[in-house]
């Protein structure tokens, strides 16, 4: 994948993990368009995108949503780099009317920091690790297609945690082409 924007200084950059996901309107566009976004943000490089999974809502009612997670370096923190997510899905139409709500575009930081692991974070506008990545397969699998070794720090190995979760409906789709 192309980068429109010069990689982050190296010692100051982190790998952070996000999980893209939509439900409305046309999901592959969406997800299409945050790509774009995600790659021009400001000292980030997008470094690897998983596939493409359809997966059905989970404590929700509503369409599938098509899901996909991405690997990003970048030299901002973890409070600038929620606040660029959030900018994104608000262009995007994203509403938040009720918690697990059909949604446009649904960008969530996993993991930011550490040696690919995440480090730990913990606030009122951010928790780190994601608090419910670990019991999500639409998350766990595209997270084991990029990294089946990563471990998310209290948690365990992605590969291991996507095993307790083999009875959500989460699959993956055929390989689109590059939206950059």
């Amino acid at each position: 994948m192309s980068l429109s924007v010069p990689a982050p200084d190296a010692r100051e950059a982190h790998d952070a993990w996000v999980g893209l996901g939509a439900n409305l309107a046309d999901p592959q566009s969406s997800l299409d368009s945050a790509l774009r976004a995600l790659a021009a943000l400001p000292l980030t490089a997008l470094i690897r995108v998983s596939s493409r999974y359809r997966s059905a809502p989970l404590q929700a009612e509503g369409p599938d949503f098509i899901n996909a997670v991405v690997l990003l370096r970048t030299g901002l923190a973890p409070l600038d780099l929620l606040d660029h997510l959030q900018a994104i899905e608000s262009d995007h139409g994203r509403e938040r009317p009720y918690p697990n709500a059909p949604r446009t575009l649904d960008l969530d930081l996993l993991l930011h920091g550490g040696a690919g692991s995440g480090s730990l974070h913990a606030s009122a506008r951010l928790t780190l690790p994601h608090p419910r990545l670990h019991q999500r397969a639409f998350v766990l699998a595209p997270l084991a297609e990029l990294d089946a070794t990563l471990a998310i720090p209290g948690r365990g190995s992605v590969a291991e945690l996507l095993r307790a979760c083999a009875d959500q409906r989460c699959l993956r789709l055929p390989t689109r082409a590059d939206p950059t």
